[in-house]
């Protein structure tokens, strides 16, 4: 793998330890909204084509209701160290679990919407004590797992301009924080864009950038593209027409969108359940791609820490930015899931950065570290470790 790096020592004081522990009283309130949920009507047999079927989601949240225990995935979460601290305005919920590895990487990995720091926890294992899990303990990291601003824990935001790059600012001064000088970087989704901002940030600390789900806009000359990457440029037709919507609400109208979703729990299972369902390598519903009480655990977070509108405040801020992007000169991976929502064009990819990695993954969808936590682990671990040559 890479020269080593600089083991963190956090700057004192400025790090604090959290730990989750929702009020009993907000899970009963939770249950007793599910209880008086006042059901749509629906068509018969439209199946998914107009949105998440009544007949569906009528059984997950009955299962919510009864089967599903956010005690026990409290639990879970909590089994890994956490903590909160204050950048820009903003308070930063964030895993930080070190590698019993002397010389193990530090990697800041970066969630996106409708995603969560819970994506992650199926691959920490590996990525930090690959030694336990049969792994070579050079392909080693210390992982830092922050909750993007507006998100979960850290969530919600309180003042505007939070976009996509003053994230990134904020991720280089939390690994700034805890003493990391030098680092990789790995997200998808929003992370994916993060993740490359805080290459331009701080270049001169990014050993390399790993991506999945990585968007490449339709903003260059199709004139000279491969028949790959012709069908790919077609996906993102198809993702205007039929599987944007959510993007045209919540980079305009987040505020209005934020009304129904913060007061009821099922309106926002659905807004996100219709994304694990078009977004995974999935067979009919979302759970043969996720496991489902993982998909509710992450709805679940969004509607305890009532961040459905801060979230998606990420978008109204950020979409001035989105085709406007530097080239970036960091050592770039791609890792591309066949099943995501959109997929990279390669040639318009190689105009904004420098790949030196690309994996076409044999399945697998948007929720990678969700859906196939051993692939996205090796594809890390083999990009990160290519980069001695550089």
């Amino acid at each position: 793998m890479k020269t080593p790096t600089t083991a963190g020592t956090p700057v004192s004081g400025a790090v604090r330890p959290f730990r989750a522990a929702i009020e009993q009283a907000a899970l009963d309130d939770l249950n007793d909204r599910l209880d008086r949920t006042r059901w749509p009507d629906a068509l018969p047999d439209a199946g998914w084509e107009y949105g998440v079927p009544v007949t569906y989601l009528r059984e997950l949240v009955e299962y919510w209701r009864t089967g599903y225990d956010w005690r026990s995935q409290e639990e879970r979460l909590n089994a890994f160290p956490q903590f909160l601290t204050e950048i820009d305005g903003a308070d930063v919920h964030f895993l930080h679990v070190r590698s019993p590895e002397p010389d193990a990487v530090p990697l800041i990995m970066t969630h996106g919407w409708p995603g969560s720091v819970l994506e992650f926890l199926d691959v920490i294992g590996p990525l930090t004590d690959p030694r336990s899990f049969g792994g070579d303990p050079a392909d080693a990291f210390h992982v830092v797992i922050p909750s993007i601003p507006g998100y979960g824990f850290s969530g919600p935001t309180r003042e505007t301009n939070w976009d996509y790059r003053r994230v990134a600012r904020a991720w280089a001064e939390l690994m700034e924080r805890l003493g990391y000088q030098r680092y990789g970087a790995q997200g998808g989704d929003w992370g994916s864009g993060i993740s490359r901002e805080l290459g331009l940030v701080v270049p001169e600390r990014l050993i390399g950038i790993h991506l999945n789900s990585p968007p490449t806009f339709p903003v260059g000359d199709p004139s000279g593209l491969g028949e790959l990457d012709r069908q790919r440029l077609d996906s993102w037709a198809r993702h205007q027409n039929e599987t944007s919507g959510y993007v045209a609400v919540q980079s305009t109208r987040p505020q209005t969108l934020a009304y129904a979703l913060n007061d009821s729990p099922v309106g926002q299972l659905a807004w996100i359940v219709e994304k694990f369902q078009e977004w995974t390598d999935s067979t009919g519903v979302p759970e043969s791609a996720v496991d489902r009480d993982h998909m509710l655990t992450n709805v679940t977070l969004y509607w305890l820490t009532a961040t459905a509108g801060s979230s998606a405040r990420l978008y109204k801020e950020s979409a001035r930015a989105w085709t406007d992007a530097a080239p970036s000169r960091v050592p770039t991976g791609f890792a591309v899931f066949p099943h995501d929502i959109t997929l990279p064009v390669r040639a318009f990819a190689e105009e904004l950065d420098h790949i030196v990695h690309w994996t076409e993954m044999p399945r697998g969808g948007h929720f990678a570290a969700m859906e196939e936590p051993k692939l996205l682990v090796a594809d890390i671990q083999t990009f990160f470790r290519s980069l001695s040559a550089y």
